[in-house]
This record gives C-alpha cells, sequence and structure tokens, in this order.
C-alpha cells in the first residue's frame, strides 16, 4: 500500500524547471547570462547545458525574454514610435499633429541655424583675437630688431666699416 502526502509539489523536476525560467525570465537575460555563468564556475557541463538551451531555446537571441516579452512596458515608446506618422483616423487631431510637428521642424531648423551663427561668430572672435595677437608680437618683434640694427656713421660710406 503506498500512501502519497499533500505537502509534495505535484509535477516533479519539470515543474522546478519551468519555476526556474520562469524566475530567471523575470529577471531578463543579464540573469541567463549570470546563471551560465555560475554553471561553468560550478560544473562545467551545467554551464554547456545552459548556454545550449539558451541558445537553441532562443533566449539569448531574443529581444527580451518570455515573461517580459507580454508585460513589459519599458520599451512600450518604441513600439509606438512607428506609429507616430500613421493618421488616427480623427481629421482634428491629424491636422493638429501635423502643424504641431510642421511648427516644430521649424523651430529646429531656426534653432540649428542660430547654433550655426553661434559657432561662425564665436570662430571668428577667435581668429580676430589670434591675429590681432599675431600681429602685436610681429609689431614687438619688428621694434626690437629695428632697435638692436647698427647705425652706420654719418661720415662713413656705404660698404665701409
Amino acid at each position: 500500500m503506498y500512501t502519497t502526502t499533500d505537502t509534495a509539489r505535484p509535477g516533479g523536476i519539470r515543474t522546478a524547471f519551468r519555476r526556474s525560467e520562469a524566475w530567471l525570465d523575470q529577471r531578463g537575460k543579464w540573469a541567463w547570462i549570470a546563471a551560465m555563468v555560475l554553471g561553468f564556475i560550478i560544473f562545467w557541463p551545467v554551464g554547456l547545458a545552459l548556454l545550449a538551451y539558451m541558445i537553441w531555446g532562443k533566449q539569448m537571441f531574443a529581444r527580451s525574454c518570455g515573461h517580459r516579452r507580454h508585460h513589459d512596458h519599458h520599451h512600450a515608446w518604441g513600439r509606438h514610435a512607428m506609429r507616430a506618422g500613421q493618421p488616427t483616423g480623427n481629421r482634428a487631431f491629424d491636422d493638429y499633429k501635423a502643424q504641431a510637428l510642421r511648427r516644430l521642424e521649424e523651430e529646429q531648423e531656426a534653432f540649428e541655424a542660430f547654433l550655426q551663427r553661434l559657432r561662425s561668430s564665436k570662430d571668428k572672435s577667435e581668429f580676430d583675437s589670434f591675429m590681432d595677437e599675431r600681429a602685436r608680437a610681429t609689431a614687438a618683434q619688428d621694434a626690437a630688431e629695428a632697435a638692436t640694427e647698427t647705425k652706420p656713421e654719418p661720415g662713413a660710406r656705404p660698404g665701409e666699416y
């Protein structure tokens, strides 16, 4: 006669693996990678088995892991950004959206033109200050050379010393 208890979890080892997989999926791709590295450290066949499961189970190359694929709202803007240019069916809103986007594009172009003028004026002022400094240095050098030149005596003829 065999008896069973209600304290044991039904399902055996497969249920434990499914629970572990769900737990790792909740924590993301890095949890899978950490589990694989720990598997290699503890006993290399375990790490190799996890790596094979990740590759053939498409865990490694999936955009997000199983559980997070359906419940993660972190990347919600990325999914909706593709639909930003599509009409909604509400003509008033679509007109407002087109006008707002056109206005934002014009403001962006004006701002970029302003930045370009700012950069060119800064470059011009830097270049002008460099040229002024160079002119002062050249003038000072010419003055120093003129002061050190020896002038011939008044009675001497050119070419005589």
